[in-house]
């Protein structure tokens, strides 16, 4: 993997930086690439307990799409369709992550940026962030796995007034939208989403998995099968069940084991 992503572990988490700040992290194929590489290996970490994504510096998650490449590299719709097969298992490889995903956002998060944003279990911004999807000044359309995860945040009327106007949009407006989790104060945003992390890591780590799992497959729409249903009484094989239940009643911090 190129310096152009960098990942980086503090006890059981682990960050993921889009590493491009003189170009305000903007996305190019390699970085593509990297993301997805990057989430594949953290998928199988089992010490893992959450991530965080972010871009370098506190001026961008990401301006959005290297618009230099498109001449080599997406002038038709084939070379766009390869593109984005490349990004789409990006995307895929965020989502599909097993361990919880925190987007930390400071600055712009447009475009590219706000798609890998999308793709994240939860999105924390400054109050200084700006959004937006100004896709179609370029002639550009929203490919389906994209607008799958945006009609799922903020529903289809809200979505299509974010891609038909291409405003770029402040944090109170996002959070409005409900775009992201939460706003705080840009000087506060990398302790909030530090105490976040902190939080999630505390529980036990099976349970966040499985809840990742049974939330999005409730949201895809696909039928809970019988063999789904019972998957939600396996925690009670577990060990950190009986671990969770021996501290809640020895009045102790609970140890999980992730087993």
């Amino acid at each position: 993997m190129s310096d152009l992503i960098l990942t980086e572990r503090d006890g059981a988490v682990a960050t993921v930086i889009l590493n491009r700040p003189e170009k305000l992290n903007a996305l190019n194929l390699e970085m593509w690439r990297g993301v997805g590489e990057a989430f594949a290996s953290l998928d199988g970490d089992a010490d893992i307990r959450c991530i965080i994504l972010r871009g370098a510096g506190d001026k961008a998650v990401g301006p959005g799409a290297d618009i230099s490449e498109f001449a080599e590299l997406r002038s038709n719709s084939g070379q766009g369709a390869a593109y984005g097969a490349a990004m789409h298992a990006s995307m895929h490889a965020i989502q599909g992550c097993r361990h919880p995903v925190v987007a930390r956002i400071r600055g712009l998060c447009v475009g590219g940026a706000l798609e890998l944003a999308l793709m994240c279990d939860l999105r924390i911004a400054g109050d200084g962030a700006r959004f937006g999807v100004p896709i179609n000044k370029l002639g550009l359309v929203m490919a389906y796995p994209e607008v799958e995860a945006l009609v799922g945040l903020v529903g289809p009327s809200v979505a299509l007034e974010i891609l038909y106007e291409g405003r770029v949009f402040d944090a109170a407006e996002a959070l409005a939208k409900g775009l992201v989790n939460r706003v705080v104060p840009d000087e506060e945003v990398d302790p909030e989403v530090a105490a976040t992390a902190q939080r999630i890591a505390a529980g036990a780590p099976l349970v966040n998995r499985w809840h990742k799992k049974f939330v999005y497959r409730v949201a895809s729409g696909a039928p809970v099968t019988a063999e789904d249903a019972a998957e939600g009484f396996a925690c009670f094989d577990t060990d950190d069940f009986r671990e969770g239940v021996r501290a809640f009643l020895a009045k102790q911090t609970p140890e999980f084991k992730g087993k």
